[in-house]
């Protein structure tokens, strides 16, 4: 039995590289039985072009689908679209709830950097420990240093549409050949040309999954209380709230609220709008979430058939029975 990684799924064929051959596979019925999640950057035991098992996952992200990554690589245009910092923020947030190291790619240098700019860049993530690259992939700009932080690693690159992240792969290896369109004028953003994730070698030892670019990162799987683990400028004051359920709002007590000038507002803001979607997640479950009963249970990555209560609760009652009918036969001898 082999093993390789898959690096590209379309439709129902599942492509797996080993020891640089590509090999087209199918997945075996008693997988599909199982339901387990397949993505491109799983590990998968295969043989004679079916794959049989799935190895366990690294790490993992659900948008976009991808497992076993070493860093994300979150990539904005400095301008054509204009540099959004409340959507970068969502990436970064993204990268820390999944507990996977990020860099920052600030491409399409060649269109203008203002100083203030790059400034207020260093100043943001600089002091939360980022470390960022300036690139331009139309003039070949920062390639080196950029090159320098993929090293060795397979990165996923992360970003809206149109901040040029086919063009940055096209420009690290002159061999890929990856479709590029331009920026809508009149909308100020890109429209998508990667349709799904795959696995690129830049070099021997380097690779990234292209992803398609996408904007409605939204927080409204976690508690409101929870938000703030995500900003780390945030959560070193909130330990000192006079209320422990503090959401740095308008809370009488708020250590946030009283070192507010030492938080950058785009951050901030960004923090609000996490909390105000995790708000609306809570209110979600709380009015909506009344548990249902499945006929299934997840275990070891696996779907497994679950005995409901009801049949759980008929079969003892059917034991019950049987040993209250032996022990009338028995008083009748």
């Amino acid at each position: 039995m082999a093993q390789g990684q898959i690096y590209k799924i379309h439709s129902d064929f599942y492509y797996i590289q080993k020891d640089g051959q590509t090999f087209e596979c199918k997945i075996r019925e008693v997988l599909k039985k199982q339901k387990i999640k397949i993505v491109v950057g799983d590990f998968a035991e295969f043989d004679n072009g079916a794959i049989s098992k799935i190895l366990p996952k690294k790490n993992f992200i659900p948008r976009p689908s991808v497992a076993n990554i070493d860093q994300i690589v979150i990539v904005s245009a400095l301008k054509h679209p204009d540099l959004d910092f409340h959507q970068l923020n969502r990436y970064v947030s993204l990268a820390k709830y999944y507990k996977i190291p990020a860099i920052l790619c600030f491409n399409k240098e060649d269109l203008g950097l203002e100083q203030t700019a790059q400034e207020k860049i260093n100043y943001i993530y600089g002091k939360l420990g980022y470390k960022t690259v300036f690139t331009s992939a139309t003039e070949k700009k920062g390639l080196g240093e950029f090159k320098k932080l993929l090293k060795g690693k397979i990165s996923a690159l992360c970003g809206n549409s149109g901040v040029g992240k086919s063009s940055l792969i096209n420009a690290l290896n002159p061999n890929i050949h990856l479709r590029t369109k331009e920026v809508s004028e009149k909308l100020n953003r890109g429209t998508h040309t990667t349709r799904h994730c795959e696995i690129i070698s830049i070099d021997k030892n380097t690779a990234i999954v292209d992803t398609p670019g996408f904007s409605n990162v939204k927080f409204d799987f976690l508690l409101p209380k929870d938000v703030d683990l995500l900003f780390n400028e945030i959560s070193q004051y909130s330990k000192n709230c006079k209320y422990s359920d503090c959401l740095h709002k308008n809370e009488d007590g708020c250590a946030v609220l009283q070192n507010i000038e030492k938080i950058d507002s785009t951050r901030y803001e960004s923090y609000i709008e996490f909390v105000n979607e995790a708000i609306e997640y809570k209110e979600r479950i709380k009015y909506n979430g009344t548990k249902k009963e499945t006929s299934h249970k997840i275990k070891d990555n696996k779907i497994q058939a679950k005995i409901s209560g009801k049949k759980r609760q008929a079969s003892r009652n059917t034991q019950k029975q049987m040993i209250y009918k032996e022990i009338d036969d028995h008083a009748d001898e």
